[in-house]
């Protein structure tokens, strides 16, 4: 039992390890700017670059928007496959679970393809129309993660019985969809939220191929050309990444506890 305990914890310790001293070996190269002392000049000179906050705000939005359209499409799809139609279920989780199986760069090509400007629905031709074709692409991306999570908060509720109570007491669909099956799978919702916006945060093949100002593109570029900025913005994202988990971690807590809503 004592050595099955010393290699699980050996086990541990490996894994961390894999993970923890690289990330502590760029957090260390990214103080090293200054010759001979560590500081946070690097960090500074991230943080002082229009351009890092031209397309931290550009990301940051896109992954809202890209949350708020994937919410609005996944939840009522979930609901109604497990209300009405679950003989689809098997079809519609092998679609979902495609982006992970195509690959980004590919979907890309595809859309380029369809929607240049000179197809019959020109999204290319303009900067709005290639920002939602960008948020369409990002909505892609997230629909395993964001279907999956709101699929399983809606097992944890008895979507049947609570709408058959609303639609006794008069409630319409939309008021079924958004004042009793929304509030039970929020955490669902948010966990899929989380997962989305660490997505966005870091994508640089669809927002590369369609030229537009984000985050991930703009990593590219300066890690081409400095030298301690590139360690600074990695820390950076890693630390996105690890709240986006904290919170996930957090919202999971509170959907064991939470009871459902009636």
């Amino acid at each position: 039992m004592k050595a099955q305990r010393l290699g699980a914890w050996i086990a541990i310790a490996i894994g961390a390890s894999y993970f923890i001293i690289p990330l502590l070996g760029t957090l260390e190269f990214s103080l090293r700017m200054r010759r001979g002392e560590y500081s946070f000049d690097a960090y500074q000179s991230v943080f002082a670059d229009i351009q890092f906050r031209e397309t931290f705000g550009y990301s940051m939005l896109m992954a809202l928007l890209t949350i708020i359209f994937g919410m609005l499409l996944v939840v009522p799809t979930a609901y109604w496959v497990r209300l009405r139609l679950p003989q689809v279920r098997p079809v519609v989780e092998f679609i979902t679970l495609l982006p992970l199986v195509i690959p980004a760069i590919v979907i890309v090509f595809g859309y380029l393809r369809l929607y240049n400007s000179s197809s019959v629905l020109p999204l290319t031709g303009s900067t709005s129309g290639t920002n939602a074709l960008l948020m369409f692409s990002y909505m892609t991306l997230s629909l395993p993660y964001m279907y999956r999570a709101v699929d399983t908060a809606m097992r944890a509720i008895d979507v049947r019985t609570l709408t058959e109570a609303a639609e006794s007491l008069g409630a319409k669909w939309p008021t079924v969809l958004f004042r009793c099956i929304f509030p039970n799978v929020m955490s669902g919702v948010l966990s899929g939220s989380f997962i989305t916006f660490a997505i966005v945060m870091g994508e640089f093949t669809m927002a590369a191929l369609l030229n537009r100002p984000a985050f991930g593109p703009y990593l590219q570029l300066v890690g081409a050309n400095k030298a301690y900025e590139p360690s600074a913005l990695a820390v950076i994202a890693f630390a996105i990444t690890w709240l986006s988990m904290g919170l996930i971690q957090l919202v999971s807590r509170f959907q064991k506890s939470a009871p459902a809503k009636a």
